[in-house]
């Protein structure tokens, strides 16, 4: 029996990609027992503010908020990590690692190129893993094939149709405070660094606003959203909001 298999293994471009993209459902399956952990694809470090130090030691606090078993990094360079054997490789190394039913990744469209690639990564590595004549191995040790049961792409910042929404509004605060966590990121009236995208004062708000928006079609305060390349079934009408 594999002692690191995991219920949900969520990758991200970046650090905070996961906790502004899944972080609320990541939470709530916590809560209900569903272990999780996190790999992120790069350190960030072409990020206008802060560095890659500082980005590890915030994603390692933000990791404890949220309850991940774990928090990896595959140093992958940002900006310039493509879809390519070497790449699916180490990222078919964690999949069999860990043994993931279920992997959230990045959005396919998005304004970040990154995002986009790691989606494509990802929908490749994820079937790759379950080929058994693709053989790879950590500290000497053959890994066992792995295919996920599912792949979903968690939407970032365009304002994509999701296939399925999940309410996280008992666990939003705690996603906040997690997002916060990467205080070099977002918004610092103390700081002197460069202004960015996401540092603005408003930034939060709207996303939280986003947040809102898809909980509204469903009826609950706040929510997230997610697409599928694949069709998603039900047990029965009960259990559709």
């Amino acid at each position: 029996m594999n002692q690191h298999k995991i219920k949900i293994l969520a990758f991200g471009a970046h650090p905070d990609d996961v906790e502004l993209g899944c972080g609320g459902t990541l939470i709530k399956h916590a809560t209900l027992g569903h272990s999780f952990g996190i790999i992120d694809l790069t350190r960030g470090e072409l990020g206008t503010r802060g560095a890659p130090q500082i980005r590890l030691l915030e994603a390692t606090k933000a990791a404890n908020i949220m309850g991940a078993a774990f928090r990896e990094n595959l140093n992958f360079r940002d900006g310039f990590f493509i879809n390519d054997e070497p790449h699916q490789l180490a990222v078919i190394k964690m999949i069999r690692k860990y043994q993931p039913d279920i992997v959230l990744a990045n959005a396919f469209n998005d304004r970040h190129p990154d995002h986009q690639r790691a989606a494509l990564l990802l929908r490749d590595a994820c079937f790759l893993s379950g080929l058994v004549k693709i053989e790879t191995d950590i500290d000497g040790q053959i890994q066992e094939a792995w295919r996920p049961k599912s792949l979903y792409h968690y939407i970032q910042d365009l304002d994509l149709t999701p296939d399925f929404v999940i309410d996280i509004s008992d666990f939003v605060e705690k996603k906040m405070q997690a997002i916060l966590s990467f205080d070099s990121q977002f918004y610092n009236p103390n700081s002197t660094e460069p202004s960015t995208y996401i540092s603005g004062s408003n930034f939060l708000n709207i996303f939280k606003s986003r947040m809102q928006l898809l909980g509204k079609n469903i009826g609950v305060p706040y929510a997230e959203g997610f697409t599928s390349n694949k069709i998603i079934g039900v047990e029965n009408l009960a259990n559709l909001l």
